[in-house]
């Protein structure tokens, strides 16, 4: 398939740039994998539409103030978005200019309390970056860094829990899963009380998720990997899920991607820590899968690919279609989708 086949046209007033007062007031789109014309709702019925048994996956990823403003050596400005953390202080990171960022440059943060030089070239054009700080490296982070947000979002957050999931733990991501932004606490509650049982896992957002697909022909991009992890109760419980045939639904195309690049091939988990860079697109056999709640993503992206295979490439623009028509808010801030 071609990259090009995945393209739609959006209004750009109609992508979202801030959220919403109430995270679980967005409205959510109904979308059956075998067809038919989708239905919609608000976010906060979600419980309605599961069923007592069905079990969702989260993704607990922290997303860490990841982009520094610093001064090189020379005495020109750079900025530094952090995306893998490679142990013992080096980072892989994106720069700008990159061009005045070679090997052997060093950049310092705020008043010198964190300094890094480059060291090298990491993966898909990022750079390595060797990080000299004292004291605890997320707390400096949290000092001098600031939340990155994606890049048609215009303005700063008032509140940067905001670009927060209500149940993030583990701090990591460049950014968030967005899906899980919909989920208010009370809401989590009442699907506990439906008999939903609630799931855990880790994936830091990383460049994988954003990088755009530049070649003609899908099959020939390269995913990024990303860290994530599993516990062994957690795959445990989802397998007893799956053994016991109740639903297992991914929050996210994260989660998605975590359980499915895990699973063996009759959908079952173990449990796992390590990078991932699994590309899911038409085609792909779901193994642990089986149903998706998701935002709505970039035209020609590796996320729109993977909610076409579940639910069909056709199907998937019909909604996309129809979403536009009825002035849907998209991407991270915007409205939510759940695919059955």
């Amino acid at each position: 398939m071609k990259t090009k086949d995945f393209y739609y046209e959006l209004p750009p007033e109609l992508i979202a740039q801030t959220p919403l007062e109430k995270r679980d007031r967005s409205r959510l789109m109904l979308v059956s994998r075998n067809g038919g014309e989708p239905r919609h709702g608000v976010f906060s019925d979600l419980p309605q539409y599961l069923r007592e048994g069905d079990c969702i996956v989260f993704n607990d990823s922290r997303v860490i103030p990841a982009r520094l403003f610093g001064k090189r050596s020379s005495g020109g400005s750079v900025e530094v978005l952090l995306f893998n953390d490679k142990g013992g202080g080096v980072w892989e990171a994106l720069t700008r200019p990159g061009r005045k960022t070679p090997e052997g440059t060093r950049i310092s943060f705020g008043d010198g309390e964190l300094t890094a030089v480059v060291t090298g070239r990491g993966s898909d054009g990022l750079k390595l970056l060797k990080f000299e700080y004292d004291g605890v490296f997320l707390e400096i982070l949290e000092k001098l860094g600031r939340t990155p947000l994606p890049p048609y979002i215009r303005q700063e957050l008032e509140d940067s829990e905001r670009y927060q999931t209500v149940y993030s733990k583990h701090p990591g991501s460049a950014a968030a899963p967005t899906a899980g932004l919909h989920f208010t606490e009370e809401l989590m509650q009442r699907l506990k009380e439906k008999g939903v049982e609630l799931c855990y896992v880790t994936l830091h957002v990383g460049l994988g998720t954003f990088r755009p697909v530049k070649a003609e022909d899908i099959a020939d991009h390269e995913m990024h990997a990303e860290y994530c992890h599993i516990d062994a109760e957690t795959a445990e419980r989802i397998n007893r899920a799956k053994r016991e045939n109740r639903r297992v639904i991914a929050c996210g195309t994260t989660s998605c991607r975590t359980i499915e690049a895990v699973a063996d091939e009759d959908g079952f988990l173990k449990e796992f820590s390590g990078l991932v860079n699994i590309f899911i697109y038409p085609g792909y056999r779901f193994k642990c899968t089986d149903a998706l709640i998701t935002n709505f993503h970039l035209p020609e992206s590796t996320l729109l690919m993977l909610v076409s295979a579940l639910a069909g490439r056709e199907n998937i623009l019909h909604a996309y279609e129809i979403a536009v028509r009825e002035k849907y808010r998209f991407f991270s801030f915007g409205d939510a989708m759940f695919i059955s």
